[in-house]
């Protein structure tokens, strides 16, 4: 590959930039990660469901770019304080953003940023800085996320912890793994064209 080659996202790669295709990337992205919320799998010791949100958020962060994945997940979570059944199991309502899994919502957000960000620096490139970026991003939506399950639940940040981040941990490696195939694949069918 050369150096212009891994500059930048992927779907950069793809087109050329406009704000159609911009807006286009923006709310496909954000339809991604709805969908994804609803393959969700509830637990009965955490308020937390098991997602492939955090999929959809942070390979969607590697592949469109810190502004775009940004946008996608403000206008998620704004879709959802709307009434939009986007939010796992077709939830839906200011409540529900700000209840127990609202800071994993916000992770979201600035994970995009983090991980969109570490893409354009030519990450998403390869198997293991694509994983690695994920990890990034993952770390991001957990320190967010469980302090503030730990408030709405009335419970301690170690109980949140344990419910809130250690049964995902394997889930999340798994998807890191699958990102890290996925987008430097992406990577190689544009490099061949």
């Amino acid at each position: 590959m050369s150096a212009t080659a891994i500059s930048g996202v992927v779907v950069d790669s793809w087109a050329a930039k406009s704000r159609v295709r911009n807006a286009a990337l923006v709310v496909g992205l954000t339809a991604f990660t709805a969908l994804s919320a609803q393959v969700s799998i509830p637990l009965p010791f955490t308020p937390v469901p098991l997602t492939l949100q955090t999929f959809a958020v942070l390979a969607g962060a590697a592949a469109l770019g810190a502004e775009r994945a940004v946008l996608a997940q403000v206008l998620y979570i704004t879709l959802a304080v709307a009434g939009a059944p986007v939010l796992a199991g077709g939830a839906s309502g200011r409540e529900e953003v700000i209840g127990a899994t609202g800071g994993y919502l916000l992770g979201f957000v600035v994970a995009s940023y983090v991980v969109g960000r570490i893409s354009a620096a030519g990450a998403s490139t390869k198997t293991s800085t694509t994983a690695l970026a994920y990890v990034a991003g993952s770390l991001v939506i957990y320190s967010l996320g469980a302090p503030w399950l730990a408030y709405v639940t009335g419970n301690t940040i170690v109980w949140a912890i344990a419910n809130g981040v250690v049964p995902f941990l394997i889930g999340d490696a798994i998807k890191a793994l699958a990102a890290g195939a996925v987008l430097p694949m992406a990577w190689k069918l544009t490099n061949s064209k």
